[in-house]
């Protein structure tokens, strides 16, 4: 449940909620920060916040405002009757001497109380924080003046309770103020408190708090005020000032219209607000009176010229809290101004001569009351957390009591309250009586309370008391001012075991109380011209009434919007969507009925029609309009299925080119989407929810129809290691280095596209296969190892052929040139067994030969690196020699090596074969010789390696002398069986 702060402002409110971020200020239906305090009656309904504001100048006398400064008040009071001057609108005496307001209602006169209003005006900001929030709104903290009487603290409570709110506590506007300045103030001083001057100037009144601060909490020192200084004041100077002019310049009087009122002083307060940036401001209404316009023009000096009385008073109020507070001026920290009318220069310049310090504004002049009602109701509500901060107020006046005795009207007071005592707060005390006795209970200086108000709280009643055998009867009673700042007795008792003192009335602690036979007497409150319980009662029926009715009004506006809308987009429809799906006739008839209930809205409706009339033309006119509508929907759904039955009939068409597997997943699914789209009939949709019905049923079915085209890997079944069937671990080690080959090469396959994926697993699947068919006893461990290392070079090829193949241009010239070798084979030849029934080689060549074999069908001759060595192309079938850049070697006539320049000429060597260095000409250079030949084969100790002995270098690059190496191995000498005697078969890579 949310929590809310409420600042009720003279003419704005603003409402702040305690949040998980922090404190946020509400807005309301027209996104304003700000909602004007203003409840308007219409002739069916009330217009509250900002559309009362909107409907005031059109309707003065109907629309309460500033209601702040009646409650609580009584009607003939010398300040209330100069406030009613400013209102337009009629009020006269309550029954208790109260205040009642005069208006019209539904041709109805009627009269609310200041505390009826209210409570409407609480009505509404509670809706605004609810439709904010988006959850239900009950407790809450309301600001108040400081200098509010009891009365006016218990009728703004019962304003609350006619709203249906909990209001949790009200909180004086300064103290509230204070509290969102030291909960996230961190730079304060651990030496001493912290005192802060906070000056409020508000739209009405001027309120100054004195606050010290320590780390983890706050104390209010003193509350002063001046409840008759504020912005207003300075705009009513202003108002005075032209109002007079116009008079004389322009021979109208603007006192005697309400409404030209009205605009001039909300002409004024624009005007104030401009002289406070600038020294001089200009003044133009249009047609204020008798449809002339009015023009004025002011300076900043002339303004504070008329307003040096208004001026003068803003110091009264500051040097009276300091003064109450016991501080001394050298030890205040700094002066925070706030409030509405808290904008003009001269105030800041009054403010700094009397402090010694100019005045900082770090707070939201018009939004910190509420942020700390709010931030206080988020401590006081068990829904929240919030860290410990203390906080303690004090009560700006003093109250006092005063006992008479039944017939003998003897009259003593004492002090119940004193001035500036913290609250809330308990007091006891005894009183010596025989019979009933009252409580008077008053404010005793009355100088503290605004000029006018009444000092007069109100009367209890006790008793009667009786004793046991005693004459008089000791009473002892307990007061309280509660967290409100209202006065309250909570309990009296006879106390009848101490003999009476010889003073009737002593305070008490609650140490002498201990021990002591009491008994309870009755005791009854008559407060002045409070509210009662019955009428709070039926102030909250009729205010429920009148929400209904609003209610009621706001949805036959609705309705009549609704079927003017309707009447305007069906005519638009019929000439352009449904152009082609309505018949002539049906044009006619229902362009007809469309331009009569388009005369009756405009002609003979009124506003006696309800909502139930509209809604049955409204009716009428979709009976009309649905076949067509029917038609043009039907239309739409159509154009949104196409795509999905034309993506269904192409996978149909796609299936029959695929493997058996592929097909049947591919045509399931195609009939599984004709399946679900027919089990949703379009008539369940509107067009655009089938439109999105099917283009999430075209998602779902094009990822089955993908998942059904891609090819199946079929995943071989494991096969027996061969080093398993091994009896000899030589061979069996030598065995499973290629195994090892197999199973990484198996790893980078899943790395690999798709097509060069499946080449490397058939690579891979083909040698295991391979190897399971050979039987390692038939071979001697020489034998074995030279075989696993041949089948491990031509594994690793056809491995790097499945790697870097590519189907549109080969890169590998073995397999084109064994592709190429596929056609020149003779048909006559004999084809092996197993190329018959498999219609490939042994070793899974593509080009259905065997991998070693060449266009005349002889073996392939590599170098030591397994790669082909290439012929020269002529019939000696000589292999081609190359230099170490990969080109051709050139020979002469008697065999040596010829080299070519950059320009393709030979090059001319010397008898040893060198090259001979010419110069541009052609001529030969010599050679210079004072430098000496390096001989190239010299080792890293610069020693000569003897010339007749060739030069070898090993991986370290030294020069290895060959007759100390390992003698090669003879291949004739070994025992390699013939490939072709081997199970049948070459090796098939």
């Amino acid at each position: 449940m949310s929590v809310i702060g409420f600042d009720i402002g003279n003419v704005n409110c603003v409402i702040a909620a305690a949040k998980r971020g922090g404190i946020d200020v509400l807005l309301n239906d027209e996104a304003k920060r700000e909602s004007p305090a203003v409840v308007s009656f219409g002739d069916k309904q009330r217009f509250l916040g900002s559309a009362g504001a909107a409907f005031a100048t059109a309707n003065p006398k109907s629309t309460i405002s500033q209601i702040k400064r009646l409650i609580g008040r009584q009607y003939k009071e010398p300040s209330v009757q100069e406030e009613l001057k400013l209102l337009p609108f009629v009020t006269s005496e309550g029954p208790r001497g109260g205040i009642l307001i005069e208006l019209e209602y539904m041709k109805e006169k009627l009269t609310f109380t200041p505390v009826e209003i209210l409570g409407m005006l609480f009505k509404h900001l509670k809706q605004i924080a609810e439709k904010n929030l988006e959850s239900a709104v009950l407790d809450c903290v309301i600001g108040i003046p400081s200098y509010f009487t009891d009365l006016q603290r218990r009728e703004y409570l019962d304003a609350s309770y006619i709203a249906g709110l909990n209001t949790l506590m009200l909180m004086h506007d300064g103290t509230a103020i204070a509290l969102g300045y030291g909960m996230y103030k961190t730079d304060l001083s651990n030496k001493g408190p912290t005192i802060v001057v906070f000056v409020d100037i508000g739209h009405c009144d001027t309120q100054v708090t004195v606050a010290a601060f320590e780390q983890g909490g706050m104390k209010v020192l003193s509350h002063a005020s001046d409840p008759n200084l504020g912005g207003r004041d300075f705009d009513e100077v202003l108002f005075k000032h032209f109002a007079d002019k116009f008079k004389e310049q322009y021979n109208i009087d603007v006192y005697s219209n309400p409404r030209a009122c009205i605009r001039l002083r909300a002409s004024c307060e624009k005007l104030k607000k401009v002289l406070s940036a600038n020294t001089e401001a200009p003044l133009s209404i249009e047609c204020l009176i008798e449809d002339k316009d009015v023009r004025g023009i002011i300076t900043r000096e002339e303004f504070e010229n008329l307003s040096r009385e208004l001026l003068e008073r803003v110091g009264h109020p500051c040097i009276k809290a300091v003064n109450e507070s016991g501080i001394n001026l050298k030890k205040i920290y700094t002066i925070e101004l706030v409030g509405s009318g808290s904008r003009v220069p001269a105030i800041t310049k009054i403010l700094t001569a009397l402090f010694h310090k100019e005045p900082t504004r770090t707070l939201n002049a018009s939004e910190c009351v509420a942020r700390g009602c709010a931030l206080r109701c988020a401590m006081l509500s068990p829904t929240q957390q919030v860290r410990d901060y203390e906080v303690q107020d004090c009560f700006p006046y003093s109250i006092g009591a005063r006992l008479d005795e039944g017939d003998n009207i003897k009259y003593r007071t004492i002090t119940a309250i004193p001035k500036c005592s913290p609250f809330p707060v308990s007091e006891t005390f005894t009183h010596i009586a025989d019979t009933t006795f009252c409580f008077h209970i008053s404010y005793i200086n009355e100088t503290d309370l605004p000029a006018g108000v009444s000092p007069k709280v109100g009367h209890f009643m006790m008793g009667p008391s009786h004793t046991s055998g005693a004459e008089k009867a000791k009473v002892l009673v307990k007061v309280v001012l509660n967290k409100h700042g209202i006065f309250e007795i909570t309990f009296a008792t006879v106390l009848e075991d101490e003999r009476p003192s010889h003073k009737n009335v002593r305070l008490h602690s609650k140490k002498t109380l201990a021990n002591k036979r009491t008994s309870n007497i009755a005791f009854s409150d008559n407060l002045d011209a409070a509210t009662t319980k019955d009428e709070l009662v039926k102030a909250q029926v009729r205010e429920q009434k009148l929400l209904e009715q609003d209610k009621k009004v706001e949805q036959t506006k609705d309705q009549r919007n609704t079927l003017e809308s309707f009447v305007y987009d069906t005519r638009s429809k019929l000439q352009n969507a449904y152009k082609k799906f309505v018949t002539e006739l049906e044009n006619e008839g229902i362009t007809k009925s469309l331009q009569e209930t388009e005369d009756w809205l405009y002609e003979d409706s009124d506003d006696e029609c309800d909502e139930q009339i509209y809604t049955g033309k409204l009716e009428d006119l979709k009976k009309l309009i649905e076949p067509i509508e029917n038609r043009y929907k039907g239309e739409k759904k159509v154009q949104a299925t196409k795509p999905l039955l034309a993506m269904i009939e192409e996978n149909r068409l796609v299936a029959d080119s695929l493997p058996l597997e592929n097909k049947m997943q591919l045509i399931n699914a195609c009939t599984e989407a004709e399946q679900y789209l027919s089990g949703h009939p379009p008539e369940n949709y509107d067009p655009i929810g089938w439109s999105n019905f099917i283009k999430k049923t075209m998602g779902t079915f094009k990822r089955m129809c993908e998942e059904a085209i891609r090819p199946k890997l079929s995943i071989p079944k494991p096969v027996e290691p061969v080093y398993n069937k091994i009896k000899d671990e030589n061979k069996a080690q030598a065995t499973k280095t290629l195994l090892s080959m197999i199973e990484e090469y198996y790893c980078v396959a899943d790395s690999l596209p798709h097509e060069n994926k499946m080449k490397l697993i058939n690579a891979c699947t083909e040698v295991e296969q391979y190897l399971s068919g050979l039987s390692p006893d038939n071979f001697d461990q020489i034998s074995w190892s030279n075989h696993i290392n041949d089948t491990m070079g031509k594994f690793n090829r056809r491995c790097e052929e499945a790697i870097h193949y590519e189907t549109s241009s080969p890169e590998h010239p073995e397999t084109l040139e064994s592709d190429r070798s596929c056609n020149n084979v003779d048909s006559q030849t004999e084809i092996p067994k197993d190329k018959k029934q498999t219609g490939k080689s042994v070793d899974g060549n593509r080009t259905g030969n065997s991998m070693d074999g060449n266009r005349t069908g002889k073996p392939v001759e590599r170098n030591q690196t397994g790669k082909p060595v290439e012929s020269d192309g002529n019939r000696t079938g000589k292999p081609v020699e190359r230099n170490q850049t990969g080109k051709p070697v050139e020979r002469n006539q008697t065999g040596k090596a010829v080299e070519r320049n950059q320009t393709s000429k030979l090059v001319k060597q010397d008898q040893t074969g060198k090259p001979v260095k010419q110069d541009q000409t052609g001529k030969p250079v010599k050679p210079d010789q004072s430098r000496k030949p390096v001989d190239v084969s010299q080792d890293q100790t610069s020693k000569p390696v003897k010339q007749d002995q060739p030069v070898k270098t090993d991986q370290t690059s030294k020069p290895v002398n060959v007759g100390q190496a390992d003698e090669p191995i003879d291949s004739e000498q070994m025992d390699i069986p013939d490939p072709m005697q081997i199970d049948g078969g070459c090796i098939p890579l």
